[in-house]
């Protein structure tokens, strides 16, 4: 099959600089062939000869730099010059955040009618947390989905960061994204697209929302199916340390389950016996203390028993897993991960590729647009007679 050239390569996406949901947004979009140029803060050592240390940001990958003193006005119209150039800006600040800075929204879209300007927050706009500093903690306890996260005699707790700033935030934020592409491709028009990773975390807990309403959800948290609560739902320590994971919801996995642990049959009429829970956990938590988790594997390989390993990431680095894309495209495919990068991030510094980036997209160069002033880029003014 003949390959076409990665899906998004004609995107050019500018993201001012912020946490986790922004950058993961542009470089999901990047790995899929979008030119993303970051916007970072000024730095001395910037745009010279030696570059400045990568700054903490890890989710880096294919993406260029340039830094910009935001309450420079040299600065704001060179940012301004730019947006007339691009498809995308990404904006993580919090409302109000732009606009104070000149950069409202309906002014940028009046010079450029196609720019998509994704707005990405962390709690809603309208709301009465709007104003409020927050991360993703707060952002998922005000969605709800918090609230039923966690074990049973014990306060909640969240999965890291993945659901408000990843799922409910990045992600949400290209998926958005990708929207507004489309449909411009219709009407010639650009438009603001709002994410906030409150609503997004929300979107994400449909199920375990609708389900409190059903037998699915609709005990104490921990109590459930899917929360710890169900013993064939749950991860078990094998001897000697390692855990086995456990998802045998279908009758027939279940009896494969039983099989493998060297359970009787007196178990599958007592499955969804949620009084019988409790000491069927405890009957599994015995088996699985009885082997290794070495020798759980061998014994659930190929079985259809949903019992799997807990691989941890050294291992997988042990193994030369590698690391792919999520979403596989036979004819344009994306940028494949590089291996050397699956693990460890070469980060980025402040400036670094920024200025080849620059003129390959609009023909600046340095000293005929812009300068160097102070660490950060500025725009030359065209004398006045």
């Amino acid at each position: 099959m003949a390959f076409s050239s990665p899906p998004l390569e004609a995107v050019r996406i500018v993201e001012l600089a912020g946490l986790a949901p922004g950058p993961f947004a542009s470089l999901v979009l990047a790995d899929y062939g979008a030119s993303v140029l970051r916007v970072d803060r000024v730095h001395p050592d910037a745009h010279g000869c030696v570059p400045p240390p990568p700054t903490p940001d890890l989710l880096t990958r294919h993406k260029s730099s340039i830094t910009l003193d935001l309450k420079s006005i040299d600065a704001i119209a060179l940012l301004k010059d730019l947006l007339e150039h691009v498809d995308v800006l990404i904006d993580p600040f919090r409302p109000g955040v732009m606009e104070s800075l000149g950069l409202d929204p309906t002014d940028i879209l009046a010079s450029n009618p196609k720019l998509i300007i994704a707005r990405l927050s962390g709690f809603r706009r309208d709301g009465e947390y709007a104003l409020m500093a927050g991360h993703d903690i707060n952002y998922l306890a005000v969605s709800g989905v918090l609230s039923q996260l966690g074990p049973r005699n014990g306060p909640p707790q969240p999965p890291a960061n993945i659901l408000a700033d990843f799922a409910g935030g990045g992600m949400m934020c290209a998926f958005g994204i990708l929207m507004a592409l489309l449909e411009r491709t219709q009407s010639g028009k650009g438009q603001v697209v709002e994410n906030n990773m409150v609503d997004g975390s929300a979107y994400l807990g449909s199920l375990m929302r609708y389900g409190l309403r059903t037998p699915l959800w609709d005990r104490p948290r921990g109590e459930n199916v899917l929360d710890g609560g169900c013993p064939w739902y749950d991860v078990y320590e094998c001897q000697g340390g390692g855990h086995m994971a456990v998802g045998a919801i279908e009758p027939k996995f279940f009896q494969e389950l039983l099989v493998g642990l060297g359970l009787g049959e007196e178990f599958v009429r007592l499955k969804d016996d949620r009084m019988a829970w409790p000491d069927m956990k405890s009957k599994f938590q015995q088996r699985f203390l009885q082997k290794t988790r070495p020798e759980w594997e061998d014994i659930f390989k190929g079985k259809d028993a949903c019992c799997t390993p807990v691989i941890g990431q050294a291992e997988l680095v042990a193994k030369d897993y590698e690391q792919r894309l999520p979403i596989h495209l036979l004819r344009s495919p994306g940028h494949a991960i590089p291996q050397q990068e699956a693990w460890e991030s070469k980060g980025l510094s402040p400036g670094m590729g920024g200025e080849a980036l620059l003129e390959s997209w609009t023909g600046w160069r340095r000293g005929n647009h812009y300068n160097v002033q102070k660490g950060g880029l500025v725009k030359i003014h065209a004398p006045k007679l």
